[in-house]
């Protein structure tokens, strides 16, 4: 049998126009903002009407830690959407868009796989409907206000040396982590040191994905702390009048992407924060639309549970006042070995031992998930090397912590693969087990804070945090930010800060490098040891790969 690649199926997917897609959700075609005739946006004019609607059931899906080996944890929403729609329920997807960073770096697309894709594809993974070409250009329309304003006299009294605000790009580049600015005489300005962040970690998309409406992006946008005076007084960027004008360029942006599922079921695709250097979720407004909309309602939290899904938990749902009613966990035969030891080149030989020693990586993330007071059930995501004593060893693992695992085969069948976990998420949905808190209150301490997800979810023994940056938190508090949330940016391939250290580490310290305040996101940015908020390319990027054929299409995206 030949086996298609990703590409290829989605190239061959029978899309439907994306009106159709709309009316199985409700939504007229005079709401929709078409871009192709593939995809729309949803108009807020519409959007506005949901508002007195009853709220569907919210369902995570999050993962252990990556491995190379992979997870498939966008496969794996996108299969259970559709193994949902399958069994007779109303049921859309939110994930977020694909950055152009990995896609040409290391982590390719960000659509799903094999059976369980959303297309366009190609689209998706490139410049989709423009959101993040946007969020770019307001963020450093900001920047450019801010060099302009010391330029023309600096009314504001801003000091150089504490101008905060970095620039961004949507690709990786390690070149321009750290910059030297304006060089060449007085007409470029005053020299200064400057950098760049990837546009993920830029807190304007922060700003967005957790903004109700434009109105509260707009108020987000203003709340940005851009620099500080002498007297380390904030500048905002209500001060530099930017707030509005960044609005105006994120007008069209705001408004949620709907597309479509191999098996063309709605998929709504909003917003694009990493989960390791920002706070990993798809777009409020756009979780909030498809809550209104549709009876349950499947998303993403990116990377590992000990990162997406605690950020999902903790600064999502608390800010947006969302309460998931159950939580799968994305695991494979193949992550569970490499997470007990065995190199890449071996996986394909069984181990039963490997497997069920990795398992402790699973299970911390299923003890974890479980104290936010949530039902909490496994995928094991099938790979054709998957031996029958490999996968009873994790669904034996996953009882022995009071989970349900289900093997899933969407990679290859599509929702016939994914019907029987289908069918258990619907009656944990249903049955409202879930009694959701987050894992701190408002009112604790920034440092407290830090050691809480330390210790609880990373199991860690202490935070490493020097004298200067334990004197910014507690400044911080004094100013009226305590009651902000703690998004940690922090490897993903390891609970520890140490990403060679896979499984279940514990009894390690959590340095923190550096906290940055996001005043207009509404939470606290901890870097803790060696992640870049600029990542880099890898020895031979994707990009190297990538190119059109002879017929126009592209080749080595996916």
């Amino acid at each position: 049998m030949t086996i298609r690649s990703d590409i290829e199926i989605a190239r061959a997917a029978n899309k439907k126009p994306i009106t159709e897609i709309g009316a199985k959700l409700g939504v007229p075609s005079e709401a929709l903002v078409p871009y192709g005739h593939d995809k729309a946006k949803v108009g807020q004019a519409f959007i506005d009407t949901l508002a007195d609607r009853p709220d569907g059931k919210l369902i995570l899906v999050t993962a252990v830690n990556p491995t190379p080996a992979g997870e498939g944890k966008t496969t794996t929403t996108v299969g259970l959407g559709d193994g949902l729609n399958a069994i007779g329920k109303k049921a859309a997807i939110c994930i977020r868009e694909a950055s152009l960073g990995p896609c040409f770096g290391m982590k390719g697309g960000a659509a799903g796989g094999g059976n369980a894709q959303v297309v366009p594809m190609e689209d998706m993974n490139l410049h989709f409907t423009g959101d993040f070409h946007a969020i770019t250009s307001a963020h450093n329309l900001l920047s450019a206000m801010i060099d302009n304003h010391i330029y023309w006299g600096n009314s504001l009294e801003i000091d150089q040396r504490r101008v905060v605000w970095r620039r961004v790009m949507d690709m990786n580049d390690r070149a321009l982590r750290q910059i030297t600015a304006s060089l060449g005489g007085v007409s470029n300005g005053f020299p200064s040191e400057a950098g760049f962040d990837i546009t993920v970690a830029s807190e304007v998309m922060a700003c967005l994905c957790l903004a109700t409406d434009l109105g509260d992006l707009e108020r987000r946008l203003g709340e940005i702390i851009v620099a500080y005076r002498r007297d380390k007084s904030p500048i905002y960027a209500r001060d530099i009048k930017a707030d509005g004008a960044m609005t105006v360029l994120l007008k069209d942006a705001m408004q949620p992407n709907l597309v479509q599922t191999l098996e063309n079921n709605p998929a709504f695709v909003h917003g694009g924060p990493f989960a390791n250097i920002a706070h990993g979720c798809n777009s409020v407004i756009a979780t909030r639309t498809a809550l209104k909309l549709a009876d349950y309602v499947v998303t993403e939290a990116g990377f590992g549970a000990d990162l997406g899904a605690e950020k999902f938990m903790n600064i999502k749902c608390r800010k947006a006042g969302l309460s998931p009613a159950a939580v799968v966990v994305v695991a494979t035969v193949r992550a569970m070995k490499m997470h007990g030891g065995v190199a890449k080149d071996a996986l394909g030989t069984e181990d039963v031992a490997a497997v069920t020693a990795g398992c402790e990586n699973l299970g911390r993330h299923i003890a974890n998930l479980k104290s936010f007071g949530v039902p909490v059930v496994v995928a094991i995501n099938h790979f054709v090397t998957d031996t029958d004593a490999e996968v009873a060893a994790i669904k034996a693992f996953a009882e022995s912590r009071g989970a349900e695992a289900y093997l899933c085969r969407h990679w290859a069948d599509g929702s016939a693969g994914v019907t029987e976990l289908a069918t258990r998420v619907a009656e944990l949905a249903d049955a409202d087990m879930a009694n959701f808190s987050p894992l701190y209150p408002d009112d604790k301490p920034l440092f407290d804070k830090i050691e809480t997800i330390a210790k609880r979810i990373y199991r860690a023994n202490e935070v490493l945090a020097d004298t200067k940056i334990r004197a910014q938190l507690r400044e911080w508090e004094e100013q009226g930010y305590g009651h902000l949330p703690i998004c940690m940016a922090k490897t993903q391939y390891s609970f520890s800060s140490d990403p060679s250290l896979r499984g279940a580490p514990e009894g390690h310290g959590l340095p923190v490098r550096e906290v940055r305040l996001s005043a207009g996101a509404g939470f606290i940015v901890v870097i803790c040891g060696a992640i870049m908020t600029m990542p880099g390319l890898p020895r031979g990027p994707a990009a190297e790969a990538i190119r059109l054929n002879d017929t126009g299409e592209i080749e080595g995206l996916f």
